[in-house]
């Protein structure tokens, strides 16, 4: 059983964590701070991070924390964001993709993609590339994509990615879970294939009490406790995240997730990927996609 009593010693290491002021990313957070890390949480909203960062430092952890703004749904914003860290610090020991939407009203990213899919996935995209020249030149980096179990009932409708056919959130949803894991494994195939040292990696946290099912009206909420029974906290939803992020067993290209009742609760254990996720032409098609829709190539 692997918790963050586990995590080695972090002194000396960098990472952001986005979507870092609430449930699993904020306990993201605060177990690399305890574990000595140098911590930026990278939030939409700039005093929701500095309130998380008081908070985290009640813990009283050997590392630092530090906020800064991020807004996934623009791209100038994740551009910003960039060259301001890559200006302020020399390294990027890990990136964890964590923030996420799920199941808003229909919306779209200011690029015109449907919101969920324009954040949880075009704009980690971006955000990943971005930083790219500093991961490669970290030696050891990590990357960490945080998907869902959501993905198993996910297919990518390349007809209507800003929804303009039609809207179904959950479905939309599922779709961005997907294209987080086809993300997690194109970029490992393609760090593998340049020769670089980074290390790509996916996880889902499993049945979490979160803010993330704000949307869900009651009737839907008691439906998804009836199917996932009792919801974990999020500091064991964080397990995941934290053990790809730092434990010496992980590789590159592989899933993590909790090892109970089918990836719904539990702690940190190699998952199997479904077979729709490995198709690569799917994944490359995608990829394809995300470049012409951010601008942003990498690696290389």
């Amino acid at each position: 059983m692997w918790t963050k009593d586990n995590l080695p010693d972090l002194t000396g290491k960098t990472v952001i964590v986005t979507g870092a002021n609430t449930g699993i990313g904020f306990e993201t957070a605060a177990g690399l701070y305890e574990a000595g890390a140098q911590v930026i949480l990278a939030c939409r909203d700039l005093n929701k991070a500095t309130e998380a960062i008081a908070s985290i430092q009640q813990r009283k952890g050997p590392g630092s924390l530090a906020g800064a703004q991020l807004d996934l749904t623009c791209l100038v914003s994740i551009e910003r964001f960039a060259t301001e860290f890559t200006q302020q610090y020399q390294f990027l020991h890990v990136l964890i993709n964590n923030a996420g939407v799920m199941i808003p009203p229909a919306s779209q990213t200011a690029a015109g993609f449907e919101l969920q899919f324009g954040v949880n996935h075009i704009g980690h995209f971006a955000l990943t590339g971005r930083l790219y020249p500093l991961l490669k030149a970290t030696p050891g980096a990590r990357i960490v994509t945080v998907s869902s179990l959501a993905y198993l009932r996910g297919s990518i409708d390349f007809d209507n990615l800003y929804s303009k056919n039609s809207y179904d959130p959950m479905r939309e949803y599922c779709q961005s879970k997907l294209a987080n894991v086809f993300f997690a494994l194109e970029l490992q195939r393609r760090i593998s294939a340049s020769g670089d040292g980074v290390l790509s990696l996916v996880v889902q946290p499993g049945a979490n009490n979160t803010e993330l099912a704000r949307n869900m009206n009651a009737a839907e909420y008691a439906a998804a406790l009836e199917r996932f029974g009792t919801l974990m906290e999020p500091w064991q939803g964080a397990l995941p995240s934290l053990y790809a992020a730092a434990s010496p067993a992980v590789k590159g290209g592989e899933f993590y997730g909790p090892d109970q009742d089918g990836g719904v609760r539990g702690y940190p254990a190699r998952a199997i990927i479904a077979p729709h996720a490995l198709d690569e032409a799917i994944a490359k098609r995608l990829w394809q996609l995300s470049e012409e829709a951010t601008g942003v190539r990498f690696p290389g």
